[in-house]
């Protein structure tokens, strides 16, 4: 525009970054908190707990005690 004159300083550039980076961080939040994501993330959950042939064990033991009684060995060894 003519008559305005508009002095850029790096102050400015830095309010323009902040706030790209604020909608950036925004959008990413609401992209990873979407319905649509639930379910891979909760499948991504569950990686570290497979075995080498993508089978989730089944980690009762028929013998614990603790899961029986909902308290643990009155000994100790």
């Amino acid at each position: 525009m003519p008559g305005v004159d508009v002095e850029m300083d790096i102050n400015i550039l830095r309010g323009i970054i902040l706030l790209v980076l604020i909608f950036a961080f925004l959008g990413l939040w609401v992209w990873a908190w979407s319905k649509k994501r639930k379910s891979a993330f909760s499948e991504a959950s569950r990686l570290p707990l497979e075995e080498d042939n993508g089978e989730i064990p089944n980690n009762v033991d028929p013998t614990d005690e603790t899961r029986e009684t909902g308290q643990g060995a009155s000994h100790v060894n």
